[in-house]
């Protein structure tokens, strides 16, 4: 491979379409304010460098990022990309890492508002996140030892596997399609609204009016904390181990739980056969 190091570009489209070269300890940013630092790039390494201009690593291929920094000015740092890899980055610009597809990182801090929409095949591990409306219509998403802060996270997500994760979120997994979660706490209002497919393995739930609408909706040795008017016209087998304040008009299925507050079955719009049994 070729080296470029200990520099600093700020012209527009300052190294387009490079090729088979490490890029080292070199700055992206200076008055000349050009976009698209490293666009089009193929077979390139990127180690210690810092990011301050938009749109620098658009329809890359085969590249790795690695201890590098991206600014708040670097707006909309990766699009388009395949075949990347990411490693102990921070990541502090808005719409990060958007319709890639083959794309892992680890190790990394992104604080990144509309972070990783329509992306096919992310991997994120070992990762801090923290973002409103992450990973909308994401598809082949694997999340592990994640800790995540945001509202409107994971809608319209398909085929994810995550575990070993905690997240403090809002309205998350609305409209998601075959996902499980294992051993991870999600807290927050709103859980797997209209989801298909969701299964919760091993997780402690924490927040108001979790898991309605749902269909093929799957709890196994999960814990409800503060949940109230849960799973309102869900389809859902359940074993939830210990106490949930309310349970109102599940559609279908079977629930079985240590104890329940409040069972909820009036003003239902429609007929409800779910069976709730109370475990011993």
């Amino acid at each position: 491979m070729e080296y470029i190091q200990n520099q600093k570009f700020d012209q527009e489209r300052a190294l387009y379409n490079l090729k088979d070269t490490l890029v080292y300890n070199c700055h992206f940013e200076g008055p000349f304010d050009g976009e698209s630092a490293l666009k089009e790039c193929r077979n390139v390494i990127v180690n210690y460098s810092r990011f301050a201009l938009r749109y620098p690593l658009w329809h890359a291929q085969k590249y790795e990022i690695r201890n590098s920094f991206f600014c708040t000015t670097s707006r909309a740092p990766i699009w388009y990309a395949v075949g990347g890899k990411l490693e102990r980055c921070q990541i502090y610009s808005v719409k990060a890492v958007r319709e890639c597809d083959d794309i892992e990182i680890n190790n990394s801090t992104i604080i990144s508002d509309e972070f990783g929409w329509r992306n096919k095949n992310i991997k994120i591990h070992n990762s801090k996140l923290e973002a409103e409306y992450a990973l909308f219509e994401s598809k082949d998403i694997e999340l592990d030892s994640v800790t995540f802060k945001g509202k409107y996270s994971f809608q319209y997500i398909e085929n994810a596997k995550i575990s070993n994760s905690n997240f403090e979120t809002k309205d998350a997994f609305w409209h998601c399609k075959n996902v499980i979660v294992t051993n991870s706490v999600i807290k927050g209002q709103y859980l797997g609204w209209f989801s298909d497919g969701l299964t919760l393995i091993h997780c402690k739930i924490i927040g108001t009016q979790p898991l309605c609408y749902c269909k093929n909706l799957k709890l196994i040795d999960c814990e409800m904390i503060d949940c109230d008017l849960a799973f309102e016209y869900s389809d859902v087998n359940a074993s939830i181990n210990g106490y949930i304040e309310s349970i109102k008009n599940p559609k279908s299925g079977v629930i079985e739980v240590n104890k329940v507050g409040e069972i909820i079955t009036t003003d239902s719009i429609m007929e409800n056969s779910c069976e709730i049994v109370i475990k011993k």
